[in-house]
């Protein structure tokens, strides 16, 4: 907030401030002599109609009466972090979507549009890094041409909390009814600590280049997998598939990385309940993170959705820093 002469508080921002970073002090309640208020950071989507809009890195959308308004400045972006490797989000976004590529894809100006029979968001939205070339409203009727000729729900992954990414694409989502249907975090961290994570179970995992039955019956994403599912689990520069031998020929553990360049990028960790709490995520992400060291990567990321919290502390634990989140809006049923 801002504090001028005397002690006063000033709102410093106007309309002509959205697309801004900005702080904002606003009341939320006032009876009598008694008042509460409450602060917002994050970038000025909108001001229209008395109401300022305001989102958070996490995605949030704060609405808030322009009469509640009592101080606010624009500031600086985010300060760089102190851990992880540097990078900006388009080189992060574009990383982690050659580790993760569609079936097919089409350019709509710089928007990516993917599809892969409905097989993961990711491979089933559009990536906006730039401009579709046309207004915003015929972009997203292409949109939903596009995903309705392959009977697929319409979706946008559109990003949040770092510098350069979509907050405002967001906000205009929302003004059109399309809601956020999933959200995640992507996290970056270096590759060598986790390389150097305790190897007690590492012995155990056996790295391929292709998956195979067992590995395959263990992946909670697909309950028959068919030759899309595959084409999308081998995309990437340099793929690795890691597993644990279990019982009954299914793995008690299984993980996927894709090293391409100085980044390493793993997906797929899941353990078996009955092995969970042994160690075997480590030593599967330590056994990954050791052969995408020998490929000469040296950053690590992951994406963790938000609502799971058993994953995101272990990622936690492990060095990993939240770099940004990201949304999979839906367009709203015509």
């Amino acid at each position: 907030m801002e504090i001028v002469g005397g002690g006063r508080l000033e709102v410093r921002i106007t309309g002509s401030d959205v697309g801004k970073r900005v702080s904002v002090r606003y009341l939320t309640h006032s009876a009598g002599t008694d008042a509460t208020f409450a602060d917002a950071v994050g970038v000025l989507v909108s001001w229209d109609a008395g109401v300022v809009v305001i989102t958070r890195r996490t995605g949030e959308s704060v609405r808030i009466p322009e009469s509640s308004l009592v101080a606010g400045k624009v500031v600086p972006a985010a300060p760089a972090r102190r851990r992880g490797p540097a990078t900006s989000f388009q080189e992060l976004a574009r990383v982690t979507a050659r580790a993760w590529q569609p079936v097919e894809s089409e350019p709509l100006g710089e928007w990516t549009l993917r599809a892969a029979s409905g097989f993961t968001r990711r491979a089933n939205s559009v990536l906006p890094l730039g401009d579709p070339g046309m207004e915003l409203d015929a972009a997203l009727a292409r949109v939903r041409d596009w995903y309705a000729a392959r009977d697929l729900p319409a979706f946008v992954q559109a990003a949040t909390g770092a510098e350069g990414t979509q907050e405002l694409l967001c906000a205009e989502l929302e003004k059109r009814g399309w809601r956020s249907d999933v959200t995640a975090e992507v996290r970056i961290g270096g590759l060598a600590p986790v390389a150097d994570l305790d190897d007690s179970e590492v012995s155990a995992v056996r790295l391929d280049r292709t998956v195979d039955e067992p590995w395959l019956r263990r992946y909670q994403r697909s309950a028959a997998p068919g030759p899309h599912v595959l084409q999308v689990l081998h995309s990437g520069p340099s793929v690795w598939f890691a597993s644990v031998p279990g019982t009954e020929d299914i793995p008690a553990a299984i993980g996927r990385c894709v090293v391409d360049g100085r980044w390493a990028g793993f997906m797929a960790v899941e353990v078996a309940p009955e092995h969970r709490r042994q160690g075997l995520a480590t030593a599967v992400m330590a056994a990954l993170a050791r052969r995408a060291l020998d490929e000469g990567a040296s950053a690590a990321w992951l994406q963790v959705e938000t609502d799971n919290g058993g994953a995101r502390a272990m990622y936690e634990g492990m060095g990993f820093q939240v770099h940004h989140h990201y949304h999979h809006y839906r367009a709203a049923e015509a």
